[in-house]
């Protein structure tokens, strides 16, 4: 279940959470007020709860999918039935909307929308060309609008935080689009690369790459991030070295490789929040 529900990827997004409420949306409060902040605490868990049941209802509409893609993880998921997976799906989802009552009723409904949204990608939009990446980027930046809302903190450097992830998401989600032409083609499922073509795929790569430049270079030169230009910089030559690659791929494990260079980037970014001011924790606390 650990492997169906990406056990990994939660906790990664719980401590991303966390770390952009203590160094960026809540920048004028304790480090201790905001970690011991239960609304906070029961914000992240319905987020987690909401992306767990995410991947449960999305690996049981691409099962077939994932059989062929990532035959491996697909043997390992089956250890789980579907009907158990359901059965947890629902159980999520009622946990999430119970955390998020704890707060307020404004919540509720967000959790409520958003759990929706997630199902409707799973079930139908995935399958579209451009709707289906689009959609899976704004629903993977969505968990932190919660934080953003709570602290109702509507600094314009956030916002630009949220360009730079939104594109370098859509360039992942191209690029497993890439990944995995093979199963998607056989299933029916109407992809960038399958309906436009693996060169028009990476032409929109290169361009939603340089399109990062623009978030960076503001970032960079605009608002005070303190130390975390070096994270910045490194995803430019990053970058450099993926559109190098992609225009020299041809196999899936060409492909892979680029998904994890982006996987990285976003990792790397988390823990980069800390570069901001690294004696914040210390001087407030």
């Amino acid at each position: 279940m650990f492997s169906v529900v990406r056990g990994y990827n939660i906790l990664v997004i719980v401590i991303a959470q966390y770390l952009t409420a203590v160094y960026i949306l809540a920048h004028d409060k304790s480090v201790k007020s905001v970690i011991f902040d239960i609304n906070l605490l029961m914000l992240v868990l319905a987020s987690a709860a909401t992306i767990a049941g995410g991947y449960i209802i999305n690996n049981f509409y691409d099962s077939e999918k994932d059989l062929i893609n990532r035959p491996q993880k697909s043997r390992l998921d089956r250890l789980v039935s579907q009907n158990t997976k359901l059965s947890f799906y629902f159980v999520l989802n009622f946990m999430a909307v119970i955390m998020a009552s704890y707060v307020s009723f404004k919540p509720v409904l967000f959790f409520s929308l958003y759990i929706f949204g997630i199902w409707f990608y799973s079930h139908k939009l995935k399958k579209l060309p451009f709707i289906g990446n689009l959609t899976s980027a704004i629903l993977t930046i969505t968990p932190f609008f919660a934080i953003f809302m709570y602290y109702k903190n509507f600094e314009t450097v956030i916002f630009v935080h949220a360009l730079f992830l939104f594109l370098i998401i859509s360039m992942r989600e191209l690029t497993k689009d890439l990944e995995n032409i093979k199963g998607d083609l056989l299933l029916n499922y109407k992809t960038i690369p399958i309906t436009y073509g693996e060169k028009a795929s990476k032409v929109m790569l290169t361009a939603l790459a340089v399109l990062t430049l623009i978030p960076n270079y503001l970032l960079v030169n605009r608002f005070e991030i303190g130390y975390m230009y070096i994270y910045f910089y490194l995803c430019v030559v990053l970058l450099i070295g993926f559109l190098l690659l992609l225009w020299k791929s041809k196999t899936k494990t060409h492909y892979l490789i680029l998904h994890n260079i982006l996987k990285f980037i976003i990792l790397a970014g988390v823990f980069s929040i800390i570069l901001i001011n690294v004696n914040l924790v210390l001087n407030r606390i």
